[in-house]
Parts: C-alpha cells; sequence; structure tokens
C-alpha cells in the first residue's frame, strides 16, 4: 500500500469530516472512498462525452470514400 499526503484546504476538511461524523467513519475512509470512486465517475462522464461528440460528428468521422 501507498501512503499519500494532501492538503485539502479548511472547507473540503470540514467537509470531508462532517460527512464522516455523520456515517461513524474516520475522515481517512471517507476521503479514500472518495478516491477510490472517482477514476470509475471521471471515466464515465469522459466516456458520455466522447459518444456525444462522435455522435455529432458522425459525418466527419466516416472513413473517406464511404
Amino acid at each position: 500500500m501507498y501512503e499519500l499526503t494532501l492538503s485539502l484546504g479548511r472547507a473540503l476538511r470540514q467537509a470531508m469530516d462532517d460527512r464522516a461524523d455523520a456515517s461513524g467513519r474516520r475522515t481517512e475512509e471517507v476521503v479514500l472512498e472518495a478516491v477510490r470512486r472517482y477514476p470509475d465517475e471521471e471515466g464515465a462522464a469522459v466516456r458520455t462525452h466522447a459518444e456525444r461528440l462522435a455522435l455529432s460528428h458522425a459525418d466527419l468521422l466516416r472513413r473517406p470514400g464511404e
């Protein structure tokens, strides 16, 4: 396992602390959960955007001669 130190800033740290308190977990667990979710959620957003672009520019994406 790798260790990473982050500077969250006051507002973000407070939000993470509040979320942890509300869920009965440690702040570190809440932050780790957010970090674990990020690749999947960001990947889904990028895929959705790419699909929209592909659909809106489908005529430009066809191979010449088709």
